[in-house]
């Protein structure tokens, strides 16, 4: 049963998962920490975190890594496959009633109207594991609850990205670095 529940939940994100893998992410917080609750929210930032690092797309690399953490190799089968069974569908529809009718008026405003809304998704996604990072699975803000080696290689990754523009794989790199000596050197996150 949990096999079942494993391909349904991931083909409902699949299924709406308009914009993406980031604009998946708050998508399969909800299934995976909210409506069922298979992974704590520090456990669904590592998953992201994993899944960002590894070749593939993100929803694919949540599904296959959630799937085997719940229901070991046939869980990340089934995952992976409800994740990815409405995209082939929908895109395999829409490719051929794109290439037919792409010259309506009516089409182009239905995409134009869609990026805001992929935007806010991304944002949304963005924001929760930053209140994570930060304050931990509650996501209360709270000065003494605050993680000050989060803070810290967060505001320097952006400090580095936006000024240098180096390769983001660097910064990551560079990130779990010092994520691993501050955390080393302070293990309570606190400075």
């Amino acid at each position: 049963m949990i096999y079942f529940h494993l391909f349904w939940s991931f083909f409902q994100i699949g299924l709406f998962s308009i914009g993406g893998g980031y604009a998946s992410m708050p998508l399969i917080q909800r299934q995976v920490v909210e409506i069922h609750p298979w992974l704590t929210m520090t456990q669904f930032s590592d998953i992201i975190t994993i899944s960002q690092m590894t070749p593939g797309p993100i929803a694919i690399n949540s599904a296959t890594f959630v799937g085997i953490q719940i229901g070991g190799l046939p869980g990340a089968l089934a995952a992976t496959l409800g994740c990815v069974l409405p995209s082939c569908i929908i895109v395999t529809v829409l490719a051929h009633i794109y290439y037919k009718y792409r010259s309506l008026t009516m089409v182009q405003g239905i995409l134009s109207g869609l990026r805001p809304a992929v935007v806010a998704m991304i944002a949304s996604a963005g924001v929760t594991l930053l209140l994570s990072s930060f304050w931990g699975d509650d996501g209360i803000i709270s000065i003494p609850r605050t993680d000050w080696v989060a803070v810290f290689i967060f505001l320097s990754a952006i400090t580095v990205l936006r000024r240098w523009k180096p390769n983001p794989i660097l910064v990551m790199t560079c990130s779990g670095i010092l994520g691993l000596v501050f955390y080393q050197l302070f293990p309570g996150g606190g400075i």
